[in-house]
């Protein structure tokens, strides 16, 4: 299966990450996502009290505002996953489970593979992980958001001592 990796490797070309490895290192880079949203949230609460005042800043925002303060909450997380990716390739849990990601060539990938990979690979994510479950089928190992944004995620070798 190709879970683990693909049979169309070369010894320049590493193996394409299998569905759990992608999994655990998405574990680790959970609780980056926490501190992030987190310190959004410590940011949007403290704008309020600054320019609304405590009381205002105590009820919940509705209408407009809500999906504004929704979305740059959803565009910071996502600007950790680009910057990243386009300075190394690698999360810090990427990096832990040895994985990066690549262009279907090995290079960088660019800032509009990187956004829409932020973007699409949540959905993917929660559509009942039916894009991450799509490594099985695929005969690269890929999942959704590999294929269209033309990336790949690698197994890195072991570095030697």
């Amino acid at each position: 299966m190709p879970a683990t990796s693909t049979s169309a490797t070369t010894p320049s070309q590493p193996p394409v990450a299998g569905v759990l490895r992608r999994l655990m290192a998405l574990v680790y880079d959970s609780l980056l996502l926490f501190a992030i949203s987190l310190t959004y949230a410590a940011l949007i609460l403290g704008a309020r009290v600054l320019f609304a005042g405590v009381e205002s800043a105590q009820t919940p925002l509705t209408g407009v505002w809500r999906y504004l303060l929704l979305s740059g909450w959803w565009g910071s997380l996502a600007l950790f996953y680009t910057w990243c990716w386009r300075r190394s390739g690698q999360t810090l849990g990427m990096k832990t489970w040895r994985l990066q990601l690549q262009n279907r060539g090995g290079g960088t990938p660019s800032w509009q593979q990187c956004w829409l990979r932020s973007v699409l690979a949540p959905l993917a994510l929660l559509a009942f992980g039916a894009g991450y479950l799509w490594c099985f089928i695929n005969p690269r190992g890929d999942a959704w958001h590999d294929q269209m944004t033309r990336t790949q995620v690698v197994v890195l070798p072991k570095e030697r001592k």
